[in-house]
């Protein structure tokens, strides 16, 4: 009887990982199919998706962070440039007995243009970087646009000097970019005779303005290129304005004739 019990258990206990009959055991066994590698594939691939193009926004929002902040970077270091100089424009009468021994003229110039104005005119703002070299405070300056020779279509705003002053104040000189990628670059001047703002100034003309400096000038500069619109791929401009006091109103007359 107790034999009999024994050999019972014997058959149906066995190896766990066989069944009655002694065959294997499936679920032991049993491996991943194509259509799981597939399913696991595709998740995988719509992750990878995903945290890329968090990534790609996140650098693109950097990268038109910092175009921005360039460009109004440019524009107020130009701003600065030219309120600072035309600080310090003036106008002098000396000149000698002889005409035929001029050597040097001041002048304020001012005409209007599309996109961008001129202007031409003597200041006290000339920084000498040469060593050694035969020049002081004064200088020729000028602004005007310029096309950029690289990129057709483009208007760049410049910057003409030359020190020291000669007898040709509209020409000459070293020409410097100011700011790229212009869209407007306009100024208007204070007379205070009539207390209106005019766009044209002209010092060498009687019937202008002869021997005297607007009280103020108005500058208004506008940059391409600024945040991008809420419809649409186009860009909004940067408009950059301010308003130039000059102090020096009366030419220089140190001595008389």
């Amino acid at each position: 009887m107790r034999r009999g019990v024994t050999g019972l258990g014997s058959r149906r206990g066995g190896d766990p990982s066989t069944g009655s009959n002694g065959a294997l055991c499936r679920g032991c066994t049993r491996g991943i199919t194509l259509v799981e590698v597939m399913v696991a594939v595709a998740v995988l691939s719509m992750i990878s998706m995903i945290i890329f193009g968090a990534f790609s926004g996140m650098k693109n929002s950097k990268e038109g962070v910092q175009r921005l902040t360039d460009r109004y970077r440019e524009g107020r270091l130009a701003m600065a440039r030219i309120v600072r100089e035309l600080q310090s424009a003036y106008l002098s009468l000396h000149t000698p007995i002889d005409p035929q021994l001029t050597v040097s003229q001041t002048v304020f110039v001012a005409n209007p243009g599309s996109p961008a104005d001129r202007l031409d005119f003597t200041s006290f703002a000339y920084r000498r970087l040469d060593r050694d070299a035969h020049e002081s405070d004064q200088a020729e300056i000028s602004y005007l646009g310029s096309e950029d020779p690289k990129q057709q279509g483009v208007i760049d705003l410049v910057r003409r000097v030359q020190a020291p002053i000669d007898i040709e104040p509209q020409t000459g000189g070293r020409v410097e970019v100011l700011a790229t990628d212009i869209d407007l670059f306009k100024l208007e001047y204070l007379d205070p005779l009539t207390s209106e703002w005019v766009e044209r100034w002209d010092t060498t003309q009687a019937t202008m303005q002869p021997a005297r400096l607007p009280l103020q000038v108005r500058v208004l500069l506008v940059l391409n290129g600024g945040a991008r619109k809420s419809a649409g791929r186009s860009r909004e401009p940067i408009r950059l304005t301010t308003t130039v006091a000059l102090p020096i109103q009366q030419p220089l007359r140190f001595a008389t004739q």
